[in-house]
């Protein structure tokens, strides 16, 4: 049986073509890894600056988040630490919350609408790592864990206690901090 879409049998029959299509195809992943590059290389030189409303602090972020830059105005002398520290942490915040629509930018730029579904993984990813200070969070009031982990009951006296292991679950990591530096995510690359 012979197909008419120039299938597998074509390409057999036809060692030339079969070279020339896995040369296209192989050309096209060159194109495409160059596209990729280019977004992460502009990626990697964003920088997003942020001013409190007064222009006391001003703090400079890269596309990880990581602070660059930090200025103060002669205005922090006679500030109280906390007010300051708290300025500080707002304004990088602010500064944050624009590294999803600039790595979005970047990316529609150089990649166009190529491979939306591993730009929404990525662009969701950089929203929750880095939300918009100026909307609201969830309800203080509701829980954090709706569905806690039930706590075994003690051992009863004189019976044997359960081995650690088996009655707690291991301790996740730490929370990373805002602005904090994770060793792994240290190159500067969103992605």
């Amino acid at each position: 049986m012979t197909s008419a879409g120039g299938g597998l049998g074509d390409l057999m029959r036809d060692p030339d073509e079969a070279i020339r299509r896995m040369d296209e195809w192989a050309a096209g992943f060159a194109r495409k890894a160059e596209r990729y590059a280019a977004a992460q290389e502009e990626t990697e030189r964003l920088r997003l600056t942020a001013s409190s409303p007064d222009g006391t602090v001003k703090v400079t972020v890269g596309a990880d988040g990581v602070v660059s830059d930090l200025v103060f105005s002669s205005k922090t002398r006679t500030m109280p630490p906390e007010e300051l520290s708290r300025m500080v942490l707002e304004t990088m915040r602010r500064a944050q919350s624009g590294i999803t629509e600039r790595v979005a930018e970047v990316m529609t730029e150089n990649l166009g609408d190529e491979d939306e579904e591993t730009r929404g993984v990525l662009l969701d990813s950089l929203r929750g790592r880095f939300p918009d200070p100026d909307e609201p969070e969830a309800d203080p009031d509701e829980p954090d864990d709706p569905d806690p982990e039930p706590v075994p009951p003690s051992p009863s006296a004189g019976g044997a206690a359960t081995p650690p292991s088996a009655a707690t679950p291991p301790a996740s990591p730490p929370a990373r901090r805002p602005g904090g530096i994770d060793p792994d995510e240290q190159d500067n690359n969103p992605w």
